[in-house]
């Protein structure tokens, strides 16, 4: 199939033979060459698609970058320049092996195109969705494997701007990972450095001093950094920054008991330190730091998992932990259902009741309430419940004020449950599990098993 182009053409779809566009009579061909065959991607930038060669037999495959340009003489005559200005660094820059090759750059029909090389592979944001979370070795071969990349550009004097998992690409034939999308890269000059500009970038990953239109070098290793532990976690950076305190807690949301060394640790504290005086400067530094404390051999993975989540039935809770972990809470709470019937023998689904409730272990229930208190912050939790019964004067009425539930039914429907942070404190782990007579008694019940457990006000 062609794919036409040109902004705002109705039908963009031909037949592969096509020369000019059946919709809007353009030409399908760029540069009397490249054939575009598909979008790939949109941004406030412009548009990519995926090309063929028309031009050399094997009909390789490339990728095609349509940038939009703003109207206006001096404002088109002041981009044609910068474009070809940039066409040249990333010419330079796609020297570099684990950067894509630019084979061409021109300006058709009042729009600008970047060919580049198409790199095979699927990007560290496409693999942690695949296979999940990475653990310390995998992170520290991403760092020893990207970090020389980034000396090669800052070399030159570019900053990446927008580094993240889905601007790396792992690629097929090598593992190697490639830097890719230097589409919004700047020149620095010391105007750059002294002057504020344009916002680039994506929020979740940015250095505070870019979201004031400055960057450094050392913004492109803090995006490093908040790539490496959304990797680890697979919980979003926006929900690994404690703004309450201002700092980040990502170790607390590491999945199914991982840990990372206290080496590995500093030094992605130090990438991520919010003020640029206190973090890494240069690609020297961090490298540096990597080999000298001697980080090839992390914690075992699994060193501490026994510990953590015990059980006195043999229930496994690394399933509840990773739930927990990456937020997701409906998830969560569907599996805290499934783990009760589990440590109580029954079937999956099932009811419980209040004498269900007395019959639990101590540390399995403690368990599950630490998971929950834990990666919801004290937001969530059998033991948050309890205060708040507490604080209510054990009056079921204001508790369930409280905590965001119906008094009246006792199964909670889905559809009244909020699977958020934003919810009421106490809303989580939902009562769905409940059934049988006297169910509104159940607060009063898990109280007494809770203060029999030792586990009544905290975990």
């Amino acid at each position: 199939m062609s794919y036409c182009v040109i902004p705002g053409c109705l039908t963009p779809q031909n037949p592969h033979q096509a020369k000019f566009c059946l919709s809007c009579g353009s030409k399908l061909l760029l540069r009397e060459r490249y054939r575009s065959t598909q979008p790939i991607g949109r941004g406030g930038f412009g548009i990519t698609f995926l090309a063929v060669d028309e031009d050399i037999p094997s009909k390789p495959r490339c990728v095609v970058k349509q940038l939009y340009l703003h109207q206006g003489s001096l404002v088109l005559k002041k981009a044609v320049e910068l474009f070809h200005q940039e066409a040249e660094r990333l010419d330079e820059l796609g020297k570099h092996s684990q950067i894509p090759a630019l084979l061409a750059h021109f300006e058709q029909n009042k729009h600008l195109y970047l060919v580049q090389e198409l790199i095979e592979g699927e990007t560290l944001e496409q693999e942690l969705q695949r296979v999940g979370t990475f653990d310390e070795t995998q992170i520290l071969q991403l760092l020893r494997d990207l970090l020389p990349v980034l000396k090669f550009v800052h070399d030159r004097n570019v900053i990446h701007r927008d580094i993240k998992p889905s601007n790396i690409i792992r690629r097929r034939s090598d593992k190697k990972p490639i830097l890719i999308d230097f589409g919004v890269a700047k020149l620095i000059s010391n105007s750059a450095l002294f002057h504020t500009g344009t916002t680039v970038g994506s929020a979740e990953y940015m250095a505070p001093e870019q979201t004031k239109g400055k960057a450094f070098p050392a913004s492109d290793l803090y995006s490093l950094g908040v790539s490496c532990i959304y990797l680890l976690t697979g919980v979003s950076p926006f929900e690994l920054f404690d703004i309450i305190n201002n700092r980040w807690a990502w170790r607390n949301h590491l999945p199914n008991g991982k840990e990372v060394s206290d080496r590995l640790g500093k030094i992605l504290d130090k990438l991520l330190e919010s003020a640029i005086k206190n973090r890494y400067q240069s690609v020297e530094q961090v490298l540096q730091a990597l080999n000298s404390t001697q980080v090839a051999n992390p914690l075992p993975p699994q060193r501490n998992i026994n510990k953590a989540l015990v059980s006195e039935v043999g229930i496994d809770y690394t399933k509840l932990q990773n739930l927990l972990a990456r937020k997701k809470w409906k998830e969560a709470d569907q599996q805290t259902w499934d783990v009760l019937c589990q440590v109580l023998g029954k079937t999956q689904g099932q009811y419980l009741f209040n004498s269900d409730i007395e019959k639990l272990p101590c540390r399995d229930l403690q368990t599950m309430d630490k998971l929950w208190v834990k990666y919801s912050e004290g937001h969530f939790g059998f033991s948050v419940q309890n205060r708040i019964y507490q604080e209510a004067d054990e009056d079921y009425t204001i508790f369930c004020d409280r905590v965001g539930w119906s008094l009246h039914n006792s199964y909670s429907q889905e559809s009244a449950l909020k699977f958020n942070l934003r919810a009421p404190v106490g809303h989580l782990p939902s009562r769905r599990w409940l059934g049988g007579y006297n169910w509104w008694h159940h607060p009063k019940i898990l109280a007494a098993k809770l203060e029999n457990c030792g586990i009544a006000h905290s975990s």
